[in-house]
C-alpha cells in the first residue's frame, strides 16, 4: 500500500545574513527579510533588483540572438510569402502543446497556409519520426517547422530532404554527440534547413540557455514577423498577439520546469497576468474547467491545475485534442474538449496511483535503496507509458536519486526518468546507449526506447553509472532558508512583499523565512482526512502565530504544550468569513532538545 505523507527529513541549508541587506533595503523602501531573499538570487545593484521586482518587457532579448533563428524565420517567412504548405510539428507535452499553439496563431497571422501534427505518445513516441515525414509529404507539405523537437531526429531529416520537403527546426533539448574525431564532444546535428536552439554552440552564445520550447516558439514567431516586414518591428496585429501569445508561453516555461530567472521570468511574468483576462477561446476554456475564472493565476495553479489538463491528453489519448483546443476550436468545441481532459486527468491520476503502488513494491522487493543503488529503475509490462513520467517524478521526491520508469509493453519498451539537481540524465543515457533502442532529453528529464529482452542488462548498467558518477551527497535532500526572521516582524505586508518576488519555480524558488526558538502555546491538533497534518499555536516575545504542518501527523506525540521549536516556512495570508491573518506553511519542523 501507498504509504502516508510524512515530512521528510531534510538538511537545512541557512543563507548566512549579509550585511548588506538593511543597506539594500533603505534604497528599494522594501523589507530587510526581501533584501536578503534578494541577495541570496545574486541581485545586489539597486538596478538589478529594481527589474526583478518589476519585470519590463523591453528587456525580452533580440530573437535574432537565437542561434539559427534568423535562417530559420527567413525560411518560413518564404514559405508564407510563397503560399507553400507549411505543417508544424509538435511534441505531446505542455511545452509542445503551447509552442505548437504560438506558431500556428503567427504563422495564420501572417497569412501562411498552416496545419499541425502530433505524434502519439505510445504508437511513435517522442520527436520526428520516418513515416510521419513521408505521410506529411504525401499529404503535400513543403515545409515542416518542429517545435520542442528535433535536434536529434537526423535520419528524419535525411528523409526530409529526399523529399524535397524543407526541415526547420526549433527545439531546446540534448543533441547527439560524438567523440570519434576528438577528445572533445562534437555535435551530431540533423542536415535541416535550419536549427533554431537556445544552446547551439555558436560565437555569441544566447544569454538565456535555458528557454523552453514555447519560449523558442515565441521567438521564432517574432522573428517570423520581422522577417515578413522586413524590419526590426513587426505589424501591430502580431504584435497584440505575441502579447497574448505570453499567456502560451508562460504555460510551457512553467510546465517544463526551466529556471524562472531573467527572460524565462519575463515571460511567466506576464504570460501569468495574461491568463486572467485572455481573449484565446481555448485558454478561456481550459481556466474555467479548473474553476479559475476570475482568479489571479500564479505558477502552482498553472504546475498543478493547468498543465496535468493539457498533459492528460496526450498520456491518456492524443494530445492533438489540446492543440485544436488551444488553436481552431470554436467555443463549443473548445469547452466540450477541456470537459473531456478533466476525465482525462482524472483518469490519468487513478493509472498513476496504481503504478506508483507497483514500482514502490517492486523497490521494496528488489531492496534498491537498502543495497545502496544511487538510481532506480523499475519496469513493467503493464504500466501505461503516458502516465511514467509522473511516475518517476514521485519517486525522485521519495527516494531523491535519478529515476527511470518503463512501460515494457511486449515489442518495445518505452520509458521516461527525472533527475535531481547537479546529475545530467541525458548525459547518463548516453554513457549506456548500448543497452538502448533510442534515448533523448535534457539534464532534469529524458525518454528512452528499450527492447524487453535488454531491459534487465540497461538496469544494471545505468545503476552501475550512476553508482560510480552520482556524488552522493546530491542524495541530500535539502531546504535551502533564505534568512531568520522574527514572529513579530511577518505581517501581511511581508506577505505582500515576499510576493512581489515571484513567479516561483524552479530557480527562483518560493522563499523560506526561518523561525527560530518558538514555544508551542499548546498541544498541537491533528487535522486532514488521515490526520497526517499538525495544526500548531506558537509564540515568541509575546507574539502569537497559527501554523499548519503538512506532512508532520508522525511527529504529534513528541510535540506538547511549551515544546520549544525551529520552523522552516512560508507565511502566507489566510482569509475566513471577512477576517483576514497570517499564518505559517510549515516546511519543515526542528524540535530544540
Amino acid at each position: 500500500m501507498l504509504r502516508s505523507r510524512t515530512m521528510k527529513p531534510r538538511r537545512w541549508n541557512v543563507a548566512p545574513a549579509d550585511e548588506r541587506a538593511r543597506e539594500l533595503a533603505d534604497r528599494l523602501r522594501c523589507s530587510a527579510v526581501v533584501a536578503q531573499v534578494l541577495l541570496n538570487r545574486g541581485l545586489v545593484e539597486t538596478d538589478d533588483c529594481q527589474s526583478f521586482l518589476q519585470p519590463n518587457l523591453r528587456c525580452l532579448l533580440e530573437p535574432s540572438l537565437i542561434p539559427g533563428l534568423t535562417e530559420g524565420a527567413a525560411c518560413v517567412a518564404r514559405a508564407i510569402r510563397d503560399k507553400k504548405p507549411i505543417v508544424i510539428y509538435g511534441d505531446y507535452d505542455v511545452d509542445g502543446i503551447t509552442a505548437t499553439a504560438i506558431l500556428w496563431h503567427a504563422i495564420r497571422m501572417l497569412g501562411g497556409d498552416v496545419r499541425y501534427y502530433i505524434p502519439h505518445r505510445v504508437d511513435e513516441g517522442y520527436g520526428l519520426n520516418t513515416d510521419a515525414i513521408r505521410q506529411l509529404a504525401a499529404e503535400g507539405a513543403k515545409l515542416i517547422l518542429t517545435v520542442d523537437c528535433g535536434v536529434t531526429a537526423i535520419e528524419p531529416a535525411d528523409v526530409a530532404r529526399e523529399l524535397g520537403v524543407e526541415l526547420v527546426i526549433s527545439d531546446h533539448h540534448e543533441w547527439k554527440e560524438s567523440l570519434a574525431e576528438g577528445e572533445y564532444p562534437i555535435p551530431l546535428l540533423p542536415n535541416a534547413t535550419a536549427i533554431v536552439h537556445p544552446r547551439l554552440p555558436c560565437h555569441n552564445p544566447y544569454p538565456n540557455p535555458h528557454l523552453c520550447g514555447a519560449g523558442v516558439a515565441f521567438k521564432l514567431a517574432w522573428g517570423i514577423g520581422q522577417a515578413i516586414s522586413g524590419a526590426s518591428r513587426v505589424n501591430e496585429t502580431l504584435k497584440s498577439f505575441l502579447i497574448e501569445a505570453m499567456a502560451l508561453a508562460a504555460l510551457g516555461t512553467i510546465a517544463d520546469v526551466v529556471p524562472l530567472v531573467g527572460e524565462n521570468r519575463i515571460l511567466a511574468h506576464f504570460g501569468l497576468g495574461g491568463l486572467k483576462k485572455s481573449k484565446l477561446t481555448g485558454i478561456r476554456a481550459l481556466i474555467a474547467s479548473a474553476k479559475l475564472d476570475g482568479q489571479n493565476i500564479d505558477s502552482y495553479h498553472v504546475g498543478f491545475l493547468l498543465a496535468p489538463r493539457l498533459n492528460a491528453c496526450g498520456r491518456m489519448g492524443h494530445a492533438r485534442l489540446a492543440v485544436e483546443m488551444l488553436t481552431d476550436a470554436t467555443e463549443e468545441r473548445a469547452i466540450e474538449i477541456a470537459t473531456y481532459l478533466e476525465s482525462q486527468n482524472r483518469q490519468r491520476q487513478s493509472t498513476e496511483r496504481s503504478i506508483l503502488e507497483r514500482a514502490l513494491e517492486q523497490i521494496e522487493q528488489l531492496q534498491m535503496i537498502e543495497n545502496g543503488w544511487r538510481a532506480i529503475v523499475v519496469g513493467d509490462r503493464e504500466w501505461h507509458a503516458g502516465v511514467i513520467g509522473i511516475v518517476a517524478s514521485r519517486l525522485v521526491d521519495r527516494f531523491h536519486r535519478p529515476t527511470i520508469v518503463v512501460g515494457l509493453g511486449d515489442e518495445i519498451g518505452q520509458g521516461s526518468g527525472r533527475s535531481v539537481d547537479g546529475f545530467h540524465l541525458s548525459r547518463a543515457l548516453q554513457a549506456v546507449t548500448h543497452t538502448l533502442e533510442s534515448h533523448g532529453g535534457h539534464e532534469m528529464a529524458a525518454g528512452l526506447k528499450v527492447l524487453p529482452a535488454n531491459f534487465e542488462a540497461f538496469r544494471q548498467a545505468f545503476v552501475a553509472h550512476v553508482n560510480e558518477t552520482l556524488d552522493p551527497t546530491l542524495m541530500i535532500p535539502e531546504l535551502r532558508l533564505d534568512c531568520d526572521a522574527d514572529l513579530k516582524h511577518i505581517s501581511e505586508a511581508l506577505v505582500h512583499d515576499l510576493a512581489r518576488l515571484g513567479p516561483f519555480g524552479r530557480g527562483n524558488p518560493r522563499p523560506v523565512i526561518l523561525c527560530r526558538n518558538l514555544s508551542l502555546t499548546a498541544a498541537p491538533r491533528k487535522v486532514g482526512k488521515t490526520g497526517d497534518h499538525l495544526q500548531l499555536y506558537v509564540k515568541q516575545n509575546g507574539a502569537v502565530m497559527k501554523a499548519i504542518a503538512f506532512g508532520a501527523g508522525s511527529l504529534f506525540e513528541k510535540l506538547r504544550e511549551g515544546t520549544i521549536v525551529n520552523l522552516a516556512c512560508l507565511p502566507q495570508v489566510n482569509e475566513f468569513n471577512g477576517y483576514r491573518s497570517v499564518e505559517l506553511e510549515v516546511k519543515d519542523l526542528q524540535i530544540v532538545e
